[in-house]
């Protein structure tokens, strides 16, 4: 999720700036996977994105 555009898009740059928010913040939200599972379709995605560039 990327808050600067979704949840807290009504705030001006200003107060974006202010809570922390900056334009290359996301949020990740996880479950009740195993921990070891998750941390690898991290890694996968973060591969992915990489070759994207």
């Amino acid at each position: 999720l990327h808050p600067a555009s979704t949840t807290h898009r009504q705030l001006s740059d200003s107060d974006l700036k202010a809570c922390g928010i900056s334009d290359n913040l996301i949020r990740l939200s996880v479950g009740i996977e195993n921990a070891k599972d998750i941390l690898a379709d991290l890694e996968n995605a973060l591969k992915e994105a990489e070759k994207g560039n």
